[in-house]
């Protein structure tokens, strides 16, 4: 049997931090499973978070009217894109399993950064994530470059759970997860796994933050047989007309009571934990 290569994207300043015992867990219970792990910790490597024409090694196409994408499609063509992007960009491709490890900034009350990725790991996904090498106008969503590879986030927040919710103070999780999950990686075409969602461990005793890790441990053992989030096909859209749904899935789910997806709802209720669960 091939061995499952899983790479861990980690982004904590601190060695003793939450975060940091998440992303070790994984490591053990992944290296136990005999899959090979590879860790990109980006504050330990310094990773350059700037999208910039500096990750272009030699002359650009147009040095007047700089456009990254254009720019870093054409290098990567070329082989001409800087070192630290190649690496990672040779990680990726080798792996099965991609684990976002993400961290709540202090005692804010958002998930990661601001209700997103911070900004280093904003930066990874700007830099690594290519245009021509992740996706293309024809090859994205349910057709990505890299729909035969599994993703997810794994992340604490500075809030209690129910400060989450759709009465909650923040809104609910599953709206703020659409534009990562669906924006980010399903574009990509990743198949996307729910979400590990560490609730407020900072405001937890240590027991409860021990209690998280077990469980955490608990899923790893069973993670590369998990069943992945729905996502509307790309079929189900008509690229003739400005990709909007083609009138036949109206006609389908007119009568149900939620609507597709987070994002692609229809006017409906959202559908419980669509961003957060499989096969909901």
């Amino acid at each position: 049997l091939a061995v499952t290569k899983v790479l861990i994207v980690y982004a904590h300043q601190s060695s003793g931090s939450f975060n940091a015992a998440a992303k070790d867990a994984a490591v053990d219970v992944l290296t136990d499973q005999s899959c090979t792990v590879e860790v990109s910790d980006l504050y330990a490597i310094k990773f350059k978070a700037t999208a910039t024409a500096e990750d272009i090694t030699g002359d650009v196409k147009n040095a007047d009217h700089f456009r990254y994408a254009e720019e870093t499609k054409l290098a990567w063509e070329e082989g001409k894109l800087c070192a630290d992007i190649t690496e990672e960009q040779r990680k990726l491709t080798q792996a099965d399993l991609i684990i976002f490890q993400v961290a709540a900034w202090g005692l804010q009350c958002f998930p990661m950064y601001w209700f997103t990725v911070p900004a280093i790991m904003k930066g990874w996904i700007d830099r690594v994530l290519t245009l021509g090498y992740a996706y293309t106008p024809e090859k994205r969503y349910s057709q990505g470059l890299f729909k035969d590879k599994k993703a997810m986030l794994s992340f604490t927040t500075g809030s209690q759970e129910s400060m989450f919710s759709a009465d909650g103070i923040n809104g609910d999780m599953n709206v703020t997860l659409w534009p990562l999950q669906n924006g980010i990686l399903h574009y990509c075409g990743f198949q996307v796994l729910a979400p590990q969602i560490f609730w407020a461990p900072s405001h937890v005793p240590s027991e409860a933050r021990s209690t998280m890790l077990t469980r955490w441990r608990t899923r790893l053992l069973g993670v590369l047989e998990e069943k992945p989030l729905s996502f509307t096909p790309s079929d189900c859209f008509d690229g003739e007309k400005g990709f909007q749904l083609k009138p036949e899935v109206h006609e389908k789910h007119a009568a149900k009571e939620y609507g597709l997806t987070v994002g692609i709802h229809l006017g409906k209720a959202l559908p419980p934990n669509n961003q957060m669960k499989a096969g909901v």
